[in-house]
């Protein structure tokens, strides 16, 4: 997904592609000098990268690269060897104590969040059934209506889409269904069979204006298409009951509680954040919410956009959420390079 030193391929909102200069900065790199960008292998973490390596050219002077990443890979690399200079959006749960060693050590620094509300997990729901009856926001009163999830096999049974097999979300959705006494309310576990099963369950109601509930997560292209709301159990966040019951397998007694959010966030080496002051305080600002990145992600999907083409309509039509981030002289560069 990186970019050609010579050229890249500008997508505008009405599909005409023209050819750019390479996004290499117009200014001195001596202004920042050279970093290394990780590119990782799916939608919305390139686009960060992306609009990175644009950003920083354009904007602060670095000769930024981007190079293919994924997230122990990418950790792993810039705890043992300093590189890649950045990763934009590294879940960081998966390998915490290592990064936290990592930022004791000063090798490393957590720069922000890059996704503001971090991974969001939860039961929705379809805002036009919330919109018809409003006591469906809450896990009561979805309780209370069975009537309104229609089964796909089963008239007597309202449906419950669950998290593919062999996912991980398959056991905490299947303990929080326990947790929530959901069958003895007239519900039924529905394998979905696969990620795209699921989503498909989802575009389906939707074509129809049926009710539908099941586990789903954000950011995704889904939740940018079809607007869904979070089912509150009203009981908050108990995140160690969370860790210790609803993720594991045979949990005896699981107990309702609401997902916690994941830590995304961008990490840095120690070396570009000292070195490149200005340059680092943009990334420490750079963060998207989740209903921001859903619409890209939508977009990225309706349009099979790779990273840079998405970055470059994020850039060219969400200027007031970039120009949050970065200095005015910067904001000058970025509007007159795109």
């Amino acid at each position: 997904m990186s970019i050609t030193k010579h050229h890249r391929t500008f997508l505008t909102t009405g599909i005409l592609s023209i050819s750019l200069p390479l996004l290499t900065s117009t200014v001195s790199a001596a202004d920042c000098g050279d970093v290394t960008i990780a590119d990782m292998n799916w939608s919305s973490a390139s686009l960060i990268a992306n609009v990175d390596q644009f950003i920083l050219s354009e904007g602060y002077g670095c000769n930024a690269e981007l190079i293919p990443g994924d997230t122990m890979p990418t950790g792993t690399s810039m705890l043992e060897k300093g590189e890649p200079d950045i990763a934009p959006e590294l879940w960081a749960n998966s390998m915490l104590k290592p990064l936290e060693q990592g930022v004791k050590e000063k090798r490393l620094r957590f720069a922000g969040k890059s996704l503001s509300d971090g991974g969001e997990e939860g039961f929705w729901l379809p805002k036009y059934l919330v919109d018809q009856y409003p006591s469906l926001a809450t896990i009561e009163g979805v309780l209370k209506r069975p009537d309104l999830f229609e089964h796909p096999e089963d008239d007597e049974l309202a449906a419950f889409y669950n998290c593919p097999p062999g996912w991980n979300c398959e056991i905490s959705a299947a303990n929080l269904f326990t947790a929530l006494d959901m069958e003895n309310h007239g519900f039924e576990l529905v394998n979905s069979g696969s990620g795209a099963g699921l989503s498909g369950s989802i575009a389906k109601a939707y074509e129809r204006k049926k009710g539908w509930l099941g586990y789903y997560w954000a950011p995704t292209a889904v939740l940018g298409k079809y607007e869904m709301v979070k089912v509150d159990f009203g009981t908050g966040v108990n995140e160690q009951h969370y860790k210790q019951c609803i993720t594991q397998e045979g949990c005896a007694n699981p107990k309702p509680t609401m997902y916690p959010p994941a830590l995304v966030v961008s990490v840095t080496t120690e070396r570009f954040a000292s070195q490149e002051a200005a340059a680092y305080q943009y990334i420490t600002k750079r963060a998207f919410t989740n209903q921001t990145m859903n619409k890209l992600l939508a977009w990225m999907e309706d349009n099979q956009a790779e990273g840079s083409i998405a970055a470059e309509h994020f850039l060219t039509n969400y200027e007031s959420i970039w120009r949050e981030w970065v200095s005015a002289d910067a904001a000058e560069k970025i509007k007159a390079a795109l």
